[in-house]
């Protein structure tokens, strides 16, 4: 953050930086929110995000849900999830009169619950193909669990096909987590298009919460430049919380555990927890 005059800070989207103030508890939970973490390109954050905001909501005292939806499993082993030998989120989908309450697995956070996901979920599209309302598949198994939760977080898989759709048509608003480098740019208009196309035919209730800018370094102008030309192009649209590069992230993924618990004062786990209260402040979070 650079400083603007003596009082005003401002952060690095450009706009005054902006605390958030710590959410009140809620006093009861559910329905929940569905919010799909989308973006066709791989390694721009999705994952790392899906685990942290997760993790950031549940330590503001939200009720989580967390649904692996790339057959990687990425969100599970980040989560410290066993995926094997367990229902997942493809064996609900082939079977949407199975229970999904079967298939949750609560994690080591308070608050935080998993669907976890593996290799098996790259079937899904194949099997799914020919199957009346295939769209909608995703959102007839979360419509029976959504009253236990305030949040559901869906982590996609990097792709626009039958599983994203899925995630968007089941979804309430979609977070798009963008990485600061020149190529990351490239397919957020075909991503946009994807949403809208959903919008228009599947889902009109559906809503772009915003872009979050990820793996953002203060010290390059490539990354300077890059999250400047996104706030110039979406606005408002771009979260004021930006999440830097540090090592912190993949250290954290291998010892199975969110970054606010294992490493709660670095700056990563803060931006996260920021992340929380701004989806809060902006009501894209109950």
């Amino acid at each position: 953050m650079a400083k603007k005059n003596d009082d005003v800070v401002i952060g690095p989207t450009g706009r005054p930086y902006n605390g958030f103030v710590t959410p009140e508890k809620l006093d009861r939970h559910g329905p929940a929110r569905i919010i799909a973490l989308c973006n066709q390109k791989g390694g721009v954050g999705k994952t790392t995000t899906s685990i942290n905001l997760a993790a950031s909501l549940a330590n503001y005292g939200r009720r989580v849900l967390a649904v692996d939806f790339d057959p990687q499993g990425a969100l599970s082993a980040g989560l410290g999830i066993a995926t094997h030998d367990v229902p997942t989120i493809y064996d609900l989908m082939l079977d949407t009169k199975s229970d999904p309450h079967e298939a949750i697995i609560p994690s080591n956070v308070d608050g935080l619950d998993v669907i976890p996901a593996n290799i098996d979920l790259s079937a899904a599209e194949v099997h799914l193909v020919n199957e009346v309302a295939r769209e909608t598949i995703l959102s007839r198994v979360l419509s029976k669990v959504a009253k236990d939760y305030d949040v559901i977080l869906i982590d996609c898989q990097p792709s626009l096909g039958l599983l994203t759709v899925n995630a968007l048509t089941a979804a309430h608003g979609v977070l798009v987590p963008l990485e600061c480098e020149y190529f990351a740019l490239r397919g957020v208009a075909l991503l946009i298009e994807t949403i809208e196309k959903v919008q228009d035919r599947l889902n009109p209730s559906l809503e772009l919460d915003g872009l979050l800018a990820t793996m953002y370094d203060a010290r390059t102008l490539h990354s300077r430049e890059v999250l400047e030309r996104i706030v110039e192009t979406f606005g408002d649209k771009v979260f004021e919380t930006v999440i830097g590069r540090t090592v912190k992230f993949p250290d954290a993924s291998v010892s199975g555990v969110p970054i606010i618990e294992y490493a709660p004062s670095h700056d990563a786990a803060q931006a996260y927890l920021r992340l929380a209260r701004e989806l809060v402040h902006r009501g894209a979070v109950a």
